[in-house]
């Protein structure tokens, strides 16, 4: 039988486990499986105009709806082969709309190959189509995102693991980018605090 005291010690330290567990994104493998090698990728931090960027927190701090605002980390180059992308995105506030992010760019090519973005609300699209994705981007919300993309033959995205989004890709150089940052219909101010950061290739 366990004593009162010992029970009441016992409670403080389940607290902070159970908002530890609460806090942390779900476990989760790669989409896909089979075959895929876990990597990690260099990386450099951009911030221009009112984007700011605290460790994984990324924030415009302005409603400017003109000009480069952005705060976003782009990841190393590559090319040929299959490429996978997992992080976890919370939007902890958005007065503004039509953020972006989340980016696969066509570094050899024409630009922003692939944008996921969200509006006011809660809606999640394709920048390039305004296909949407899913309504799971509500201000609060974790939300897991997946990109497999296979040089030269398609590039899927799936949203807390169901997939959402597939198109065909063309050859050439890409590179992983994240952050938040406004479209060219978007402003701000938008905070968003990812997390879980993975990449694969197989």
């Amino acid at each position: 039988m366990v004593s009162t005291s010992t029970y009441l010690r016992t409670l403080p330290l389940l607290a902070v486990l159970g908002a530890s567990l609460l806090a942390a994104p779900p476990a989760a493998a790669e989409m896909e499986p089979g075959g895929w090698v876990s990597v990690s990728p260099s990386y450099l931090e951009q911030e221009r105009g009112c984007g700011q960027i605290d460790g994984l927190t990324f924030r415009l701090t302005c409603a400017t709806a003109s000009g480069d605002q952005r705060a976003e980390r782009r990841y190393a180059t590559y090319t040929g082969g299959t490429r996978q992308f997992e992080g976890y995105f919370r939007i902890s506030s958005l007065s503004g709309t039509r953020i972006s992010l989340k980016q696969t760019f066509h570094e050899s090519g024409s630009g922003p190959y692939f944008m996921l973005a969200v509006e006011r609300g809660g809606r999640l699209y394709a920048v390039h189509g305004g296909d949407t994705l899913s309504g799971a981007g509500a201000v609060g919300a974790t939300v897991r995102v997946n990109t497999v993309h296979q040089v030269g033959g398609s590039h899927r995205t799936y949203i807390n693991g169901s997939l959402a989004h597939t198109a065909s890709s063309p050859g050439g150089s890409f590179y992983d980018k994240f952050g938040a940052y406004r479209t060219n219909s978007g402003n701000g101010p938008a905070t968003v605090v990812w997390s879980g950061i993975r990449f694969w290739r197989k």
